[in-house]
């Protein structure tokens, strides 16, 4: 696996004006890949957009490294970086302390009396949004650690991870009924502790939740030192 990144030139507006809803960046992402393209191949790639010290970011993880010069079509120069994800990922252990960052789409399903299927709504507020991503966490290979504190005796404030971003970005459809839509895109930071290895690289290279094929999915992790 490679962990990719670029800085968006977002201060060149003529180098820019393509990436104006997600689906833009997502044909950004892919043709990255010209092999794949060549041969046939929809592989997925787990992508998401940081903002970081007034600064804008690609980041990519991928089985394959992506071209740099196709990677760097809307970056500043000289800034596209790849790193192998595989040291990281085989020193992982249970019990381990991570910093994670996760950029994700939080939703739900609403089945209405008579319907067969419900359908798929995004949490609206930060309450739900974080405690989707609590009742999953057990499932994905780690657990949220919870903060001690004399101060407080609310349940949220308990836990060592908080949303440092809330967004709605478009995506235009290129055919069918949906038209362009806006998207939930919730980022969380904060604290985990490893419990299942094996299920954690699985919840690190394959993504969380929905719309991985736009930018939301992607956990990237720091050991604790």
């Amino acid at each position: 696996m490679y962990l990719s990144r670029v800085e968006i030139d977002s201060s060149n507006r003529a180098k820019t004006r393509d990436l104006t809803h997600l689906g833009a960046y997502h044909n950004w992402v892919e043709q990255s890949f010209p092999a794949e393209i060549a041969a046939g191949q929809r592989n997925r790639h787990l992508w998401r957009i940081d903002q970081l010290g007034g600064k804008r970011y690609l980041l990519v993880l991928s089985a394959e490294k992506p071209v740099a010069e196709k990677l760097a079509t809307y970056s500043v120069l000289g800034s596209v970086m790849t790193k192998s994800y595989d040291r990281l990922l085989d020193g992982l252990h249970v019990g381990q302390v991570v910093r994670f960052r996760l950029t994700a789409n939080p939703t739900h399903k609403v089945t209405k009396p008579g319907e067969r299927q419900g359908r798929v709504m995004p949490h609206i507020t930060i309450e739900r949004q974080r405690q989707w991503l609590v009742d999953r966490s057990e499932n994905l290979g780690f657990q949220l650690i919870q903060q001690t504190s004399v101060e407080s005796s609310s349940d949220e404030s308990t836990w060592a991870f908080d949303i440092v971003g809330r967004e709605w970005p478009v995506l235009h459809h290129k055919s069918g009924r949906k038209g362009t839509v806006r998207l939930s895109r919730v980022t969380f930071e904060g604290l985990l502790r490893i419990s299942d290895v094996s299920v954690f690289k699985q919840t690190l290279t394959q993504g969380i939740g929905r719309e991985k094929a736009f930018g939301m999915g992607l956990m990237t992790v720091i050991p604790e030192a």
